[in-house]
């Protein structure tokens, strides 16, 4: 079990992401991270052990990100496992909650298209896989992925050109929050709304394969 949170709005969303995963350790903690877009690129901040280190996670300016908290199923627990995963230029960037099923045949695959993997987990090769749909607007580049995994699966995906979240669910949990911040929306999503209950109450559940797009406003 993992838990996974978003945040797409005007504010930064370092902070944000920070209380909320707190909020969300008891889906797992034995490691942690976070995906932030920034301008046309996507830092990325993971870390094993302690969640306390939190606290330690720079305030980077970007009101774009995702985050999770991981307890480890696929793959031992290291810094290169935690999530988030990116593909190979980190230029998409997934949390993800969930075990897919036909991951060993999909990365024979992707292995044999020439894509190159940096971690052990079944997660890794959504990135790939989405890189594979590049012809296609990001959120449908998304949707194409996300059809070919077998299982229980949630996730959330960032990319480095599309200013906005997608997150899509079967079988795992997903959830929105929406709030207005002096006129503009704010977005959140997350595995559980106790991740941003205390921001708002105004709430969304995904039923099973449906899937989000969480643009600046929209």
């Amino acid at each position: 079990m993992c838990g996974i949170f978003g945040y797409v709005g005007n504010s930064n969303a370092v902070p944000i992401l920070k209380k909320g995963l707190k909020k969300l350790n008891y889906r797992g903690y034995d490691s942690w991270g976070f995906g932030l877009k920034i301008k046309d690129k996507i830092e990325i901040i993971k870390d094993v052990g302690d969640f306390e280190r939190l606290e330690e996670t720079p305030e980077i300016d970007s009101n774009l990100g995702i985050s999770h908290t991981r307890w480890a199923t696929t793959g031992e627990i290291s810094k290169n496992n935690a999530h988030p995963h990116t593909n190979e230029d980190n230029g998409i960037c997934v949390v993800h909650n969930g075990i897919i099923e036909n991951f060993r045949e999909l990365k024979e695959e992707l292995l044999n298209k020439g894509h190159k993997f940096k971690s052990e987990t079944d997660t890794e090769i959504i990135c790939h896989l989405i890189e594979e749909y590049n012809e296609y607007k990001f959120p449908e580049a998304v949707r194409k992925a996300f059809l070919k995994l077998k299982g229980r699966n949630a996730l959330v995906a960032l990319h480095k050109n599309f200013n906005g979240l997608v997150g899509v669910k079967n079988g795992s949990p997903l959830v929105v929050g929406i709030k207005n911040n002096s006129g503009k929306e704010e977005y959140f999503i997350a595995s559980d709304h106790r991740a941003f209950i205390t921001e708002t109450n105004k709430v969304i559940f995904l039923n099973d394969n449906e899937l989000v797009v969480l643009e600046q406003n929209e």
